[in-house]
């Protein structure tokens, strides 16, 4: 399948945010012929020179199960579909991202306890430093009966 629509890079985090904004990222693609490229984005936190050990390969191990959950969803639409693990803040994982893409799509938030506080950090972080259009995909509370958000 040509790829004549281009790349529509993705954030994925096994949140349902995330799940709608892979769902949007499908459609546009198919609309467009184009393919799509997931991102998880991993980070430990703020820790000393500590050695790499056992929590945080079960991090890694569980980041990379949650994508292969998220890239085997999108397979199933027949699109061609890439994924890629980056450690650091999804924020900077999917601006670098965004420079070759040419559109981004995330939910409106994702994943985690104080970071989720922030409401939507990562996709205001996108829709502010983004090299292309980003599209950030509305919780469905916030969608009236005719689909908009």
């Amino acid at each position: 399948m040509a790829d004549s629509g281009g790349l529509i890079v993705v954030g994925v985090d096994g949140s349902p945010h995330a799940r709608r904004a892979l769902d949007w990222a499908l459609s546009e693609a198919r609309l467009r012929h184009g393919r799509c490229l997931l991102i998880h984005a991993y980070e430990f936190g703020v820790v000393g020179p500590a050695p790499f050990g056992a929590p945080e390969l079960e991090h890694i191990k569980a980041v990379e199960e949650t994508l292969a959950q998220e890239v085997a969803f999108a397979r199933a639409s027949g699109l061609p579909v890439g994924s890629k693990v980056v450690g650091g803040g999804a924020s900077k994982a999917l601006v670098d991202a965004s420079h070759h893409a040419d559109l981004l799509v995330v939910g409106s938030r994702g994943r985690g306890g104080l970071k989720g506080a922030l409401l939507g950090s990562v996709s205001t972080a996108c829709v502010h430093h983004a090299a292309c259009p980003v599209v950030v995909v509305p919780p469905p509370d916030r969608v009236d009966a005719a689909g908009h958000g």
